[in-house]
Order: structure tokens, then C-alpha cells, then sequence
């Protein structure tokens, strides 16, 4: 029964990480952009997405997600890094 919870722990976490989706400040300025980047949030969000998805699959999350100190799939890190280093600043 308990290795059966700890199963089904870890498919709904990592489900829920396919489903990420990231809080971006859209009025906010990020790292050493002199202007915000919210006009292109659209377009980068479908891109970092796509990025994260080919990147990524079952296997490297779960291993990633155990040994990660924030609790977090290797598609979430690699989702928020890709949006940050294009300039926006996301809160989650």
C-alpha cells in the first residue's frame, strides 16, 4: 500500500509538471534589460515551452525532481531559465 501512495505521489507530481505554468511580472524590468520585455511574453512562452518539451522527458524528471532542493522538474528549470534569460521576470 505505501510503495502504491509513493507511485502515485510521484505521477501526479511530475503530471503537474508537464503542466507548468509560469507567473511572469509583465510590468517589471529583469536583469540588465533597459526596457520590459512583456511586448514578446507570448511568443516566448510558446518558444520555452517548446525548448522544455524537446528537452526533456519521464526519465530526467523524475531524477532531476529527486535530487532537485526546490522540488522541481528538470522541464520547470529549464522552462523558467529560458524565459528569464530572455528578459522576463518570472515570480514561480
Amino acid at each position: 500500500m505505501r510503495k502504491k501512495l509513493i507511485a502515485t505521489m510521484l505521477f501526479c507530481t511530475l503530471l503537474n509538471a508537464c503542466a507548468y505554468n509560469p507567473i511572469v511580472d509583465t510590468a517589471g524590468k529583469s536583469g540588465t534589460f533597459n526596457t520590459d520585455q512583456a511586448k514578446e511574453i507570448t511568443n516566448d512562452l510558446q518558444h520555452c515551452k517548446t525548448i522544455a518539451d524537446n528537452n526533456t522527458d519521464f526519465i530526467g524528471n523524475i531524477i532531476y525532481w529527486i535530487g532537485s532542493p526546490e522540488a522541481e522538474t528538470e522541464h520547470q528549470s529549464i522552462y523558467r531559465k529560458c524565459l528569464v534569460n530572455r528578459g522576463h521576470s518570472v515570480l514561480n
